[in-house]
């Protein structure tokens, strides 16, 4: 896949995860940060996806509910600045955990806050902060009894955010995979953090399972990077994938008994060279993405999509039934990334999202009622990526 410039820096900003911006939809300004577009009060919402749109239009995407997004019974924004995304429900559906860089709050790269589930970003405002503040973090969850987070970092390294490599080496788009990162949980009430890696390299993207007993996650301590498994006071810590490629965004199935995450598998040797040689610089090249499924222990694998591009973020349908999705496979020259849902055996492939840009990120309520997701719509043709909230309906 060819990408431009704009858009390999505009993928770099996003996917790494500005002022308040005015939306006008169906000819009406909206400028209160608590407005909700609902589909059957204002079905002239948005406006229709075109896929080739320039992404540098300031007026391309301010509506937050599109006319085609029929699962969105509404649409509502919950910040309105900087960068923030991969927000995750707490286990009663109360609160969200979030990522976010933000210039405004003195934020020079990701750091972890925690929010309540109707909280909208009112300017001047700044939500407490649940990371140390050093380094940089990412993917944050909530452990059982939503008294505790888990979530990446760089802080017990070097107190200042990592040194970010190069976006574009030898024609190729790169994720930095920085080895300084481990694994901490932290009480929400104490402050109290604890780590629960010790490993040299990358140990970062570690989501919960929903019975609360074993936390996935994704590392190179094998010198590959692999999905792993821990109990979630980290031990008993098995690995579970073991094919040669970038495997991680593990997610369980609401039982617990199935994992589904993205992988990039170098697909001849040069492939594989090359993907080998990256890692030895601490990078990645996640413009080739497919999603897998496999039991909780790695077993019964199976690749569920088989659409070119970057197929990322999935999580889980409240039936256990269905993979919801961020993909660009649809796309010319990488742009938009879209949510998308498929049926877990392969079929049945839908679209769900419309926006002309970026979203991705979407994650379900507990309860199967809401779906939150991160996009650039209604960013005021900036590079901000902000958090929504969606009204699900089937």
């Amino acid at each position: 896949m060819k990408f431009s410039s704009l858009v390999l820096s505009a993928i770099f900003t996003l996917l790494l995860c500005a002022c308040k911006t005015t939306a006008k939809v169906a000819n009406t300004e909206v400028s209160d940060p608590n407005a909700t577009i609902d589909k059957a009060s204002d079905p002239g919402s948005g406006e229709l996806n075109d896929p080739g749109a320039d992404v540098t239009s300031t007026d391309e995407d301010a509506a937050v509910l599109k006319p085609q997004e029929k699962y969105f019974r509404s649409v509502r924004q919950m910040t309105f600045n900087g960068d923030n995304a991969e927000a995750y429900w707490s286990n009663d559906d109360s609160q969200l955990v979030f990522q976010a860089t933000n210039d405004d709050w003195g934020v020079a790269c990701d750091q972890i806050y925690v929010v309540d589930a109707d909280y909208t970003q009112r300017e001047g405002e700044i939500p407490e902060m649940q990371s140390t503040g050093n380094g940089r973090t990412t993917c944050a969850y909530f452990l059982p009894g939503d008294q505790d987070i888990i979530f990446a970092s760089t802080h017990g390294g070097h107190e200042d955010c990592p040194v970010a490599p190069p976006r574009v080496i030898g024609g190729k788009y790169v994720w930095p995979i920085y080895s300084e990162y481990e694994i901490y949980a932290k009480n929400l009430s104490s402050g109290k953090i604890i780590q629960l890696t010790d490993e040299p390299g990358y140990d970062a993207e570690a989501t919960v399972s929903p019975d609360g007993e074993k936390i996935v996650f994704t590392s190179l301590r094998n010198g590959d990077l692999d999905l792993y498994t821990m109990n979630i006071d980290g031990s008993d810590v098995k690995q579970i994938t073991t094919d040669l490629g970038y495997d991680g965004g593990g997610f369980f199935s609401p039982d617990s008994k199935k994992i589904v995450f993205r992988a990039g598998r170098p697909k001849d040797v040069d492939e594989a060279n090359a993907y080998k040689y990256l890692l030895t610089q601490n990078l990645i090249e996640p413009t080739d993405m497919e999603l897998y499924v496999c039991d909780a222990d790695g077993s019964n694998l199976k690749q569920i999509t088989n659409l070119g591009g970057a197929n990322w973020a999935p999580y889980w349908h409240p039936s256990g039934e269905k993979i919801i999705f961020s993909s660009n496979h649809h796309s010319e020259g990488g742009f938009p990334f879209n949510i998308f849902m498929i049926n877990v055996d392969g079929t049945g492939l839908e679209q769900v999202s419309f926006g002309k840009k970026f979203d991705s990120f979407p994650m379900f309520s507990r309860d199967g009622t809401k779906l939150a997701f991160s996009s650039n719509r209604n960013n005021g043709g900036t590079r901000s990526t902000n958090v929504f909230i969606a009204e699900w309906v089937e």
